[in-house]
């Protein structure tokens, strides 16, 4: 069961401000699509259907500390660690580096819920499936 998954982001034109350092705003983004990437790799997405029902895992909180700049073309090694599974809730860990060096760390809390157009969202349980694929951190190995 995995609680850590790795994917690399070569940085764009479009990622960067007008002094060349990937713009702050643009490690949100690094983080949503390697949470997507993640959950493809687990047989599912960040939206999907289950027994009918629309499912969606909207943000309870996000945060990123920036330690170093990056830029242009350059390649970020993106780790993500799922440190909290709870019964309805993820908390994900996520560590930018270029080679051995650290760049950023960020946090999103995301809640599984069902999408309904009339009714709006509604928190629901982790689905079994994924619940199974899905393993928090160790205690022990829990440093941030």
């Amino acid at each position: 069961m995995p609680f850590e998954f790795h994917t690399k982001r070569r940085i764009e034109f479009v990622d960067v401000d007008l002094a060349g350092f990937v713009h702050f705003s643009r490690f949100f983004i690094f983080m949503e699509t390697a949470e997507h990437e993640f959950l493809r790799s687990l047989g599912t997405s960040v939206h999907t259907q289950i027994d009918g029902h629309e499912i969606g895992w909207p943000r309870l909180a996000a945060s990123c500390e920036y330690l170093s700049p990056a830029g242009f073309e350059e390649v970020l090694d993106i780790q993500i660690v799922v440190m909290r599974k709870g019964r309805t809730s993820m908390t994900y860990d996520f560590v930018f580096r270029r080679e051995s060096t650290l760049i950023a760390k960020g946090r999103i809390s995301s809640i599984c819920c069902t999408i309904d157009p009339l009714r709006g969202l509604k928190p629901m349980p982790i689905p079994d499936f994924l619940a199974r694929k899905l393993q928090a951190r160790p205690e022990r190995l829990k440093k941030r």
